[in-house]
């Protein structure tokens, strides 16, 4: 009956420890999202948080596949993660957050013969979008 009682109780051990070791891990994980959306926040101006409505208005995900959209699984355009580590934006483009919020609201200003379109988004909406893609 002992060795029974041994078994379980280092079964439920093993459980502990296995529950302590994943509870650390996600808040590292969450530790690090949050102190990625100060950075992006830090360099835009932008908020992350208010740009997933901005990216739909906007039919980003028509085109682009962003992580963290529900839906936006385009193919037509580069995909957007991890957008912050990209040496260029739009492949003409020293990658900054002014650049970004440039290119964002106005491609083709930037580069006439780019296929992203004018959206219409205003300067305050990009930065919101370019917090986010920074996040990523």
């Amino acid at each position: 009956m002992k060795t029974i009682n041994r078994i379980a109780v280092s079964g439920m051990s093993a459980a502990l420890v296995a529950i302590c070791v994943s509870a650390a891990a996600l808040g590292a994980w969450h530790t690090s999202e949050q102190r990625n959306e100060s950075i992006a926040k830090a360099l835009t101006g932008g908020n992350p948080q208010r740009a997933a409505p901005i990216i739909r208005r906007f039919g980003c995900g028509g085109c682009h596949t962003i992580p963290g959209i529900a839906g936006a699984d385009g193919r037509v355009a580069p995909p957007l993660a991890q957008l912050r580590q990209r040496v260029y934006i739009g492949g003409v483009l020293n990658n900054s957050p002014d650049n970004l919020v440039r290119w964002i609201v106005s491609p083709q200003a930037i580069s006439p013969h780019s296929a992203m379109p004018a959206t219409g988004i205003i300067e305050e909406d990009a930065r919101h979008v370019a917090a986010f893609l920074y996040t990523n």
